[in-house]
């Protein structure tokens, strides 16, 4: 199996339980339209340079993805796992799990399923 791939689920809820441990794993967060301009305007900086301080170019060059830091943790992480863009944290932030997971993602994450 391509530990790349990512499965899609339908009609599950889960309860983040503020383990932090999504924020902290390899790969990338992208940014999809709209979202620099959200997350710039939220932290009060232009456009530009939210993109030239806080981005960078996907590996295979798709699109912008959020830097990581030195630790390969989200650079929007702080104190006990608080997300300091929460309000407009990226969708694919937003979906993990409910709306997409990757193969092992059960052994890193802790969110409790409830009914649907």
């Amino acid at each position: 199996m391509n530990m790349t791939q990512v499965f899609y689920q339908e009609k599950r809820k889960f309860i983040c339980q503020r383990c932090g441990r999504c924020c902290r794993g390899p790969g990338v967060v992208k940014l999809a339209d709209g979202e620099a301009e959200r997350i710039a305007a939220f932290l009060n900086v232009s456009v530009e340079r939210f993109v030239a301080e806080f981005t960078e170019l996907h590996p295979r060059r798709i699109c912008l993805v959020l830097q990581a830091r030195a630790d390969g943790g989200c650079r929007f992480l702080a104190g006990k796992n608080v997300c300091q863009i929460n309000p407009v944290k990226p969708a694919q932030c937003d979906g993990f799990p409910h709306r997409w997971q990757f193969p092992g993602w059960r052994e890193m994450c802790v969110a409790v399923e409830t009914e649907g």
